[in-house]
């Protein structure tokens, strides 16, 4: 390159460099999530008819297909309500239920999803209402009656003459004891929603033992972060998971004692939701987060098929009779049946155990998540109880769960494991990663070579970023990480007015973007 003429105002031309001329060179970005694109739900690890429904209900509502499958296994849940148990090599069982949590942002019509996945549960639940109801009327006439004995004989007793005061005392204590006998049974109820702590320990305790919350929304989590208490609640959902002997005495109340507690959770919560319930005090320590299966697929908004298949109604009947049938069927027991496995499925199994082992180790990739991963061969254990009920809904509990069964369970819990790593990745991650991950997309998209803050804050959501300050860490820590640089401000003048709005040019990646 050859200089100038004017030696005075090129003086010093000569040891420029390039990066002078042409600003600092890039290197290479640090992308934000380094775990990479998550694994789709894998539907055909379901038997036919579940995931026929599954595939069937994600197309027509344009959905991520894991929100129906996760709801899909929480279904099979409610239905089992606790009444199977999955025995692996005499060691230990596992109760077949599940807590599922599936994040997806608003405006994805999670309750579309959730009232085809559930209606054939509320369905069932209205027809077992409509079969007790002359037996809890019968019971409730029965438990009138003996009331209204165990009063006269007291009054009688009590205005009794000397010689008669015995037997008549005795006879009202006799009545008296079966007035207190005299229970009548709840009306049915298989699923809840918005439930607190005590109401839900009430719900188990009317519900022999079991009861579902499934709900499109995350309100849950602010029940057990203490909404109502003003501190953490989890015990019931602790021992709801593990099947732990539950009993509870409070001031004003009956005891309440449920013995085998069963609760199955489908849940479909915003992302931040996931990332805030790390932050329960005691939600790590005491196991809660290590006892759900979580999901965080993508959102399908802005590409969604406008002119879907619609749900084919032979599924839809199908999932209706299969689903409503088991949820009858089961809801009649009191005993609860062990579910045993082929030697050949528990070879399966021990292999996979034999995996989660090596990896829990001290370089391991699950040692992040050791609570976690230390659950998730039982998590495989109960998926293989549900798939197995699935599949053989007539006879499950007298056959033993196969090789291919649990297969299909290892499929499924290597997917709850790969996203299982990503949540807790962003429980302790920057709290600017998601605006992060915002912005990224945004210039991405609109092929951004420069921009002023200003003219980024007008064109972002204003519900994440409602002041233009709400950019500063989000741009900062896309800086860090090499996707943008500031410019040098221009110089001032003495005019005085706003400081021009600060420029940032992004990295070449963006612009190059496919």
């Amino acid at each position: 390159m050859t200089p100038p003429h004017d030696p005075e105002l090129w003086a010093g031309f000569e040891e420029m460099t390039p990066e002078d001329v042409a600003g600092p060179v890039w290197d290479e970005p640090v992308p934000l999530n380094p775990r990479g694109q998550l694994p789709v739900f894998p539907v055909d690890a379901l038997p036919d008819w579940l995931a026929a429904m599954t595939a069937g209900v994600a197309e027509e509502t344009q959905t991520p297909v894991d929100l129906a499958g996760c709801l899909a296994l929480a279904a099979i849940g409610t239905a089992a309500g606790g009444r199977l148990t999955v025995t692996v090599r005499g060691q230990w069982s596992e109760p077949a239920t599940l807590y599922t949590a599936v994040a997806l942002p608003p405006g994805n019509r999670k309750s579309a999803v959730f009232g085809l996945m559930t209606k054939p549960l509320l369905a069932a639940e209205k027809a077992l209402i409509e079969l007790t109801a002359p037996q809890r009327a019968e019971a409730a006439a029965s438990a009138r009656i003996a009331k209204a004995a165990a009063e006269k004989a007291e009054k009688m007793a009590a205005n009794a003459e000397a010689d008669k005061l015995a037997d008549l005392t005795a006879q009202a204590i006799s009545l008296s004891e079966a007035a207190e006998r005299a229970a009548v049974p709840a009306e049915p109820q298989l699923v809840a929603d918005d439930v607190t702590a005590e109401s839900l320990t009430t719900l188990l305790a009317q519900q022999d033992g079991r009861i579902a919350i499934l709900s499109p929304e995350g309100e849950i989590f602010e029940i057990i972060a203490g909404r109502y208490s003003g501190v953490p609640n989890m015990g019931i959902f602790l021992k709801g998971h593990a099947g732990d002997m539950a009993r509870v005495n409070r001031q004003a109340r009956d005891a309440q004692y449920i013995e085998n507690p069963a609760i199955t959770m489908g849940l479909a919560v915003q992302p931040e939701v996931l990332d805030a319930i790390g932050q329960i005090k005691g939600a790590d320590g005491r196991g809660l987060l290590a006892r759900f299966l979580y999901s965080k697929p993508k959102s399908l908004v802005g590409y969604r098929n406008l002119t879907p298949e619609l749900l084919n109604p032979d599924t839809a009947d199908i999932y209706a009779k299969k689903l409503g049938g088991l949820a009858l069927t089961l809801a009649s027991w009191t005993e609860t049946a062990a579910l045993t496995l082929t030697p050949e499925a528990d070879a399966v199994l021990l292999a996979y155990q034999r995996v989660s082992e090596s990896r829990l180790r001290e370089d391991g990739p699950l040692r992040p998540i050791v609570n976690w991963a230390s659950k998730r061969d039982g998590a495989v254990a109960r998926i293989a109880g549900l798939l197995h009920l699935a599949a053989h809904p007539e006879d499950a509990w007298t056959r033993p769960i196969e090789a291919a069964t649990m297969a299909a369970a290892t499929e499924i819990g290597d997917y709850f494991t790969a996203h299982a790593l990503d949540v807790f990745n962003a429980m302790k991650a920057d709290p600017a990663q998601g605006p992060a991950h915002t912005l990224l997309t945004h210039l991405t998209e609109t092929r951004t070579a420069t921009f002023t803050k200003r003219d980024l804050f007008r064109a972002v959501p204003r519900s994440e970023f409602p002041a233009m300050g709400d950019l500063d860490p989000a741009l900062n820590l896309l800086e860090d990480h090499g996707w943008v640089r500031q410019q040098p401000p221009p110089p001032r003048t003495t005019r005085g007015g706003r400081p021009p709005s600060p420029r940032y040019e992004t990295h070449p990646r963006i612009t190059c973007a496919a």
